[in-house]
């Protein structure tokens, strides 16, 4: 059985959170090669997942269209920082 999209959206905030670089030092998000600014990617993320924590705290249900968008966004910045070194497959 799918989980419900409030369930999806959760599941995928938790991973990110887990996967990504957020308490990275400056130093590290901008050293060696750039493909794209890091931490203002990180930034731009930690605001989206900030805000569908707080609209999923509020009872608002994410459409799949919301879930399927945010996944995305967190796969593009993914590939960026995989390029600048700062994840691992």
């Amino acid at each position: 059985m799918k989980p419900n999209t409030t369930t999806a959206m959760q599941n995928l905030i938790d991973e990110v959170r887990s996967t990504m670089p957020f308490g990275a030092s400056e130093a590290q998000l901008c050293a060696d090669s750039c493909q794209g600014c890091s931490m203002k990617l990180l930034e731009f993320l930690e605001t989206e997942l900030e805000d569908w924590e707080q609209k999923l705290q509020d009872g608002i249900q994410p459409s799949f269209g919301d879930v399927h968008k945010m996944g995305k966004t967190c796969k593009k910045i993914y590939m960026v920082l995989k390029k600048n070194g700062l994840v691992e497959d």
